[in-house]
């Protein structure tokens, strides 16, 4: 089992797929460090030998910011802007959506469940 930057990586997918289970490490990101490193992008994880995957381990450490590192960054990143009372940082302590989308209607991920109004009935449509 491959174990780089904390993270098990899937045994039976192939390399290339099994990297971007790093925080930090996308599709582009597993190509360029496959090439960097000279593994084959369509060797499976349990196929890799040590070296591979100590050469694997090397590159990403040394050239790339991934997992707690990076968590840490972006978390410090949301904490400047709603310190310096922007308002992309207001829109982040208040939970609702930060680039531009609408929330009279939508946005039921970032705002969560709907919740009843007390007192407040639909209008009926009797005369």
């Amino acid at each position: 089992m491959a174990r780089i930057a904390g993270v098990d990586l899937p045994r039976d997918k192939k390399i290339q797929f099994a990297l971007p289970y790093i925080y930090g490490v996308g599709p582009s990101n597993a190509k360029r460090i496959l090439a960097e490193t000279g593994v084959s992008p369509d060797a499976r994880v349990r196929d890799l030998r040590d070296a591979e995957v100590a050469r694997l381990r090397q590159v990403i450490e040394r050239d790339y910011k991934v997992e707690g590192a990076l968590r840490t960054e972006v978390a410090m990143n949301i904490k400047r802007l709603m310190d310096i009372g922007t308002y992309r940082g207001g829109r982040h302590r208040k939970n609702l959506p930060v680039r531009g989308q609408r929330t009279h209607t939508n946005a039921r991920t970032k705002k969560g469940p709907r919740r009843a109004i007390a007192g407040k009935k639909k209008p009926s449509l009797k005369k």
